[in-house]
């Protein structure tokens, strides 16, 4: 069998061996390819005279197509090829295409692979001299297969976002647009992950140079698509990196800009649910369940943040404890949190509208919500991201429940973030509606395997070898239970030197959970990743996180500028840096820890007694000052 890669620079192998020398001259070649192209592999003999050897007597001509025939007889075999006075024909298992086999794997949706055969242009740096119609063939030929392998890497990029590897996603697309850089679907792909990336200026400055090519080149404009993502990602809140502390951007507690690993089809069982609900106009409900320090949150926002370049609608609510005895507080904290802010916000109801803003009684605050979310909905997607599920007052969730069963032909997606086995009778009531009345799923988050603990491992250390990798990731594992937070904790560390040194009991304790043996419990090794990530912060961050762990639950930023005294635009920039790195996790009512082991550690090993004190004083004289009259 003849083996030709043609998607680059041309490969022929005859029998699993080399080709010989004379089947690569180029009209030879030439002739091979074209055939294996062509309906039903077959052409005339005078089609192939005229399109290869018109540079030579008609004699001479049809003499040099006999030798061509005879070469490729001899390596393909009698059963492979067949000639007669009026034709020649390629026979079916002769000669094998890489262009075949990626209409093959594209047909069966397997990108990964399709990707795989795309190494450049069709046939690149080949031609055939003096033979002016199979370059006019040859020029078809990449045209076509150019566009054919820009929508096969594109895709694969897509899925590639959706499972989280971003990385590989933006080098998939940068090939793509290597091979043509004029289809916009690429253009937006590529905006797109150098902004989940991280990389908003990066994103931006893809825009206009594509912008600026496009007008110079072509004279036209980006169409309105790709117009929208780019002011999308214009108005992305931009994270004010300080100077003092600009090494730790890339080495806190699982930062955003970071890999998320061990969660790809999580993620994208999760994105592709986000695609119907907008494709189907149907409300959806998505519950993402783990054990503390799992990675809920961050699946969540990894998830929102693609929702927002999608040109959703976001809002997002993180419950704490104290929310349970607040009747209303979470329908008010989602309201507040970004709907009342959205452009279809105004067709609701104003006396709806009233109730939310706190203008008016609270009087129906369920119909109003639902009566928001609708007008909302009826201008563009709306995602509802609410943290921490199982606090929120009981009035707000049968809210929530009832907004996504009116809402049926609305695309509205509520994500709900829970602790394993958290007590809360209205959210188990609303999962047993999943797959019935109402559309959505339900994600449970595992610990980290050893997969997923050395790949961290490989990104976070990439000097270490094998078996370095190896025993790291079984020290790690060890230490941190699989629990991902503490996982990359860790890793962190140890690339900033911490030393993990063998010895001790095994943690966790046979038989008790994490929570069981926190915070005095927990190893050294634990405790020593979170000192060392939490002295990398600037002092101001250090200082808010402090503020934070002592008074507990959601502190708002009024309270934090009482404790801390510190404001404006440094505190702005400590919260940024905190919770950029994971650290804290903000909504409208104020700032809480991602993981309250981390914030029990910090309150025990960083705070003095002295410090604790003044902070709880200053948190109750912001409450009593809010109190006043």
């Amino acid at each position: 069998m003849i083996i030709v890669r043609a998607l680059g620079p041309v490969e022929v192998s005859v029998n699993g061996g080399k080709a010989p020398a004379a089947l690569l001259w180029s009209k030879h070649l030439g002739l091979l390819v074209y055939l294996a192209r062509s309906p039903k592999r077959a052409r005339t003999r005078e089609h192939l005279v005229g399109l290869l050897w018109t540079d030579k007597p008609e004699h001479d001509a049809r003499h040099s197509l006999n030798e061509a025939v005879r070469q490729w007889r001899k390596a393909i075999g009698i059963g492979g090829l067949e000639s007669d006075a009026a034709q020649v024909r390629l026979l079916p298992g002769a000669v094998e295409l890489d262009t075949d086999t990626l209409e093959t794997l594209v047909a069966a949706r397997d990108y990964a692979r399709a990707a795989s055969l795309v190494q450049g242009e069709f046939l690149e740096g080949f031609s055939v001299p003096g033979a002016s119609e199979f370059d006019t063939w040859l020029a078809a030929e990449r045209d076509h297969w150019r566009r054919r392998s820009v929508e096969v890497l594109e895709r694969r990029a897509d899925q590639l976002l959706a499972m989280g590897d971003v990385g590989a996603a933006n080098e998939t697309i940068r090939r793509a647009r290597v091979l043509d850089w004029r289809p916009e679907v690429a253009v937006r792909t590529a905006m797109r992950g150098l902004a989940l990336a991280g990389n908003r200026a990066g994103a931006l400055a893809l825009f206009g140079a594509f912008a600026r090519r496009l007008k110079e080149e072509l004279g036209a404009e980006p169409d309105a698509e790709t117009h929208a993502l780019a002011e999308r990602v214009r108005r992305e809140r931009t994270w004010r990196l300080p100077a003092a502390p600009a090494a730790a951007a890339s080495h806190g507690l699982g930062g955003a800009g970071g890999p998320l690993v061990g969660r790809a089809a999580e993620l994208e069982a999760l994105v592709d649910s986000w695609a119907a609900c907008r494709a189907e106009s149907r409300a959806t409900v998505i519950v993402i369940e783990g054990d503390p320090g799992a990675g809920k949150t961050r699946l969540a926002e990894e998830l929102a943040a693609r929702a927002r370049l999608d040109g959703a609608v976001v809002a997002a609510v993180r419950a704490v404890e104290a929310d349970r005895g607040e009747p209303w507080s979470g329908v008010l904290g989602m309201a507040r949190g970004g709907l009342l802010e959205a452009p279809g916000a105004a067709g609701a109801p104003p006396p709806m509208l009233g109730q939310l803003r706190g203008s008016q009684p609270l009087e129906a605050p369920s119909r109003a919500l639902s009566e928001l979310l609708s007008a909302i909905a009826d201008e563009q997607p709306v995602m509802v991201l609410v943290d921490d599920v199982h606090w929120l007052d009981r009035e707000s969730l049968l809210a929530l429940g009832a907004a996504a069963r009116d809402l049926t032909r609305s695309p509205v997606f509520c994500v709900l973030t829970v602790t394993r086995q958290a007590s809360c009778p209205e959210l188990d009531e609303l999962r047993a509606r999943l797959g019935r009345q109402l559309a959505g799923t339900s994600v449970s988050l595992q610990a980290f395997g050893d997969d997923a603990v050395r790949e961290l491992a490989r990104r976070a250390l990439p000097s270490y070898g094998s078996e370095q990798l190896d025993r790291l990731t079984r020290r790690v594992l060890a230490d941190s239970a699989g629990i991902p937070l503490l996982v990359t904790a860790l890793l962190d560390a140890v690339s900033a030197g911490l030393d993990l040194r063998d010895g001790g009991k095994a943690w966790p304790e046979t038989d008790r959970t994490l929570n069981d043996t926190l915070p005095g419990e927990l190893p050294d090794n634990v405790v020593g990743a979170i000192r060392v990530n939490y002295r990398r912060l600037s002092a101001n961050a250090q200082l808010a996180l402090r503020v934070v762990a002592v008074l507990g639950g959601r502190v708002s930023a009024a309270t934090l500028h009482r404790a801390s005294g510190v404001g404006g635009d440094a505190l702005a920039q400590a919260l940024d840096e905190l919770e950029w790195q994971h650290w804290l996790t903000a909504e409208s009512r104020g700032y809480a820890f991602v993981a309250p082991i981390v914030g029990a550690v910090i309150d025990r090993d960083m705070a003095m007694e002295g410090e604790r004190q003044r902070i709880r004083d200053a948190g109750v004289n912001v409450v009593r000052q809010q109190e006043d009259p």
